[in-house]
């Protein structure tokens, strides 16, 4: 495997019209460094998600990697190696801009891998769609093969370097990005020689010069945030996303989504974020809460914090947020909050509300994010590698404390 990712980068880096910045061994390790002594000096409680042996059993694989020059992409394959080891969502190397410099490859030409996928619980990469979501009659079969290599080996090594607080988070979230890290670890051919399910021919697939489904979802409020009311009165509010930047505008969809259902007389309703990776706190208290909470509420209870003058505090929230006594549209039916292996961040927080205080029920799949989340996430770029470490400034337990589940679960319902 070592072999082949260092041949795909090789490629990778002298694909270009010109040639990579190249980055020294002294660099790349001054990096490594930097890097841990911001997660030493910054991070409120790393034994949040990873003991400090483990990290550095993790640093040393990774610092004996660093021994010859690289590019950038040939960096972030190496140090990202430690995500995995770091175990928290909001604790990773990244790629800087990932979405903005993906949206400018496709349009200069770049074409990436042609499929959407899945990754099941044995790592086989699963056809989803054409990238960017198009129909195609492949969609449900394994991919077996790519370019000759087994294709759990290719997921495996790109798991290797995924980030979140579980193997079914980093499935997940490596399934919305496997289009970016596919081409940093192995390049972007024009062409994919692949084996599926169901048969042992070899099909050559050309590269898909299509926006990513994940970069079309993030740039579209109709295809984050949705409300549909069906005849049997029942709802389905969608929220992908709890981050928008017209604000006003998200306010405004949820406020009419609760006047329709009001007026269709609607007694059961979905909220589903089981794709929905976080924001901020207020779309949910204001766009969400505003219209189902019952009684006052806190989104978590005890916290540990790094200040910023580098002492660690801890304490218990102790503001309630109020419910708008006089709210026309409050919903008075049964909630149920839909999860996925996707929801996290400020969406764990709203959960961890709406079951603590019995808002509603939980349902869909959970067991991928913690119920004690880390928060406040700030970023700084490596300064030899442009590469990005992002790292939380606070852990939250939610506001029933350590009574729930450390992972988020549906309720069981009688």
């Amino acid at each position: 495997m070592g072999t082949l990712l260092s041949a795909a980068l090789m490629a990778l880096a002298s694909s270009g019209t010109a040639p990579a910045q190249t980055i020294a061994p002294g660099a790349l390790q001054a990096d490594l460094r930097f890097a841990l002594d911001t997660i030493e000096r910054q991070h409120p409680d790393l034994a949040h998600s990873v003991t400090k042996a483990a990290l550095e059993r993790g640093a040393d694989r990774v610092r004996a990697q660093l021994d010859h020059p690289m590019d950038q992409a040939e960096a972030w394959a190496k140090l990202a190696q430690l995500n995995p080891v770091l175990a928290d969502g909001h604790l990773f190397i990244g790629l800087p801009d990932w979405r903005g410099q993906g949206a400018q490859a496709v349009r200069q030409g770049t074409g990436f891998f042609p499929f959407e996928v899945a990754i099941d619980a044995r790592d086989h990469p699963v056809i989803v769609s054409m990238l960017g979501g198009g129909s195609t009659p492949l969609a449900g079969r394994r991919i077996l093969r790519i370019g000759g290599h087994d294709a759990r080996h290719v997921a495996g090594s790109l798991l290797a370097r995924t980030h979140g607080d579980t193997p079914a988070f980093r499935r997940a979230l490596l399934a919305q990005r496997w289009w970016l890290f596919q081409a940093k670890l192995y390049g972007t051919p024009a062409d994919y020689d692949l084996v599926l399910s169901g048969s042992r021919k070899r099909l050559t697939v050309p590269a898909e010069h299509t926006l990513p489904a994940i970069l079309q979802r993030d740039a579209s409020f109709d295809r984050l945030f949705a409300c549909r009311i069906d005849t049997d009165k029942s709802a389905r509010l969608t929220v992908a996303s709890f981050v928008w930047e017209d604000k006003a505008r998200f306010f405004q969809f949820t406020n009419d989504c609760f006047a329709r259902i009001k007026a269709a007389s609607v007694d059961r309703l979905v909220i589903d974020v089981s794709a929905n990776g976080g924001g901020d706190d207020d779309m949910w208290k204001d766009g969400i809460l505003r219209y189902v909470a019952t009684q006052p509420y806190k989104q978590g209870s005890t916290y540990l914090k790094r200040e910023g003058n580098g002492a660690v505090i801890s304490g218990s929230i102790e503001s309630a947020t109020q419910p708008a006594a006089d709210e026309p549209l409050r919903f008075a039916g049964k909630v149920t909050v839909e999860i996925g292996p996707l929801t996290y961040s400020s969406a764990v927080l709203f959960a961890n509300v709406v079951r603590d205080y019995r808002f509603g029920v939980l349902a869909g799949v959970g067991g991928a994010a913690r119920t004690q989340q880390s928060g406040g996430v700030r970023s700084v770029t490596l300064p030899n590698t442009g590469l990005i470490l992002s790292y939380p400034r606070f852990v939250l337990d939610p506001p029933a404390g350590s009574a729930v589940p450390k992972l988020l679960q549906p309720m069981m319902v009688n």
